[in-house]
């Protein structure tokens, strides 16, 4: 049996590592994860907080042995689930190969010029996916490591075998909230990417609208200006201004018409 469990972990191990890799081709904000990760580490010391305090009271119950069979065998069922899950991942990441194709429409629509240059804007927040798996990683080797302690101490030291409980638990719910939180801010940074490729298309027609009647005013006006093209404001100020001389000129011209029509 301890044979069978290194060649799973070997393989899990190299499931990971290949993970890894493909997570590094992904590009998430540094500042946004980094938030993440502050906040996750808050909620699992709080949890921890809990969590102990539950299990000391638990311990009191004359059915303890029998409860933490139950939670070992919950755990090995949680294994199992996890490697599947874990397949269905690596499926996932195969198909993320439709993020080349997003992240040259970004190119496309923003300030940068090849697709290397968003990329390394946001290695550092690669780097921190891969820190994250890592610790993951680690978290599976402490979880066999506990389930060996409590082979060996099952009788013996129950105090022990509820606390190894605990951290087989804690480490669990701490790997499945992270690959939540990981897909949930993916799916934040690409309606982000969307909201922010709109609006600079509505700013640009806004201001070819603006510069489009800019120039029928200087004509009409017949002027030399020096204003810029790209300076919208001070299209906008010439403008209001032309409309507000022809507003006065037609007031004086309604009232001119008004003083001939009583005379």
């Amino acid at each position: 049996m301890h044979h069978n469990m290194l060649q799973k972990k070997k393989m899990f191990q190299r499931r990971m590592e290949t993970l890894n890799l493909r997570w590094e081709e992904l590009g998430v904000k540094e500042a946004q994860l980094k938030a993440h990760i502050q906040k996750f580490e808050q909620f699992i010391q709080e949890n921890d907080q809990k969590r102990i305090r539950a299990m000391k009271k638990a311990n009191k119950e004359r059915e303890l042995k029998r409860q933490h069979m139950q939670e070992l065998s919950k755990g090995k069922q949680e294994m199992v689930a996890l490697r599947l899950e874990h397949q269905r991942l690596s499926a996932k990441l195969r198909d993320y190969s439709i993020f080349n194709k997003y992240l040259e429409k970004v190119v496309e629509n923003s300030e940068f010029e090849e697709i290397h240059e968003v990329i390394a804007r946001y290695k550092t927040l690669v780097s921190m996916h891969h820190d994250l798996m890592q610790s993951a990683q680690e978290g599976q080797e402490k979880i066999e490591r506990a389930k060996a302690r409590l082979a060996r101490y099952m009788e013996e030291k129950d105090d022990e075998i509820l606390q190894q409980n605990n951290e087989l638990a804690r480490l669990q719910m701490r790997f499945d909230h992270a690959r939540s939180n990981v897909i949930i801010w993916e799916s934040r940074w690409a309606h982000i990417q969307n909201t922010a490729a709109k609006k600079t298309l509505l700013l640009g027609t806004i201001k070819m609208a603006t510069l489009n009647l800019f120039q029928i005013v200087s004509k009409q006006l017949k002027e030399v200006t020096e204003v810029a093209l790209e300076d919208t404001h001070k299209q906008l100020d010439m403008i209001q201004q032309f409309i507000q001389d022809l507003s006065d000129i037609w007031a004086e011209v309604k009232k001119k018409e008004q003083q001939q029509v009583r005379v």
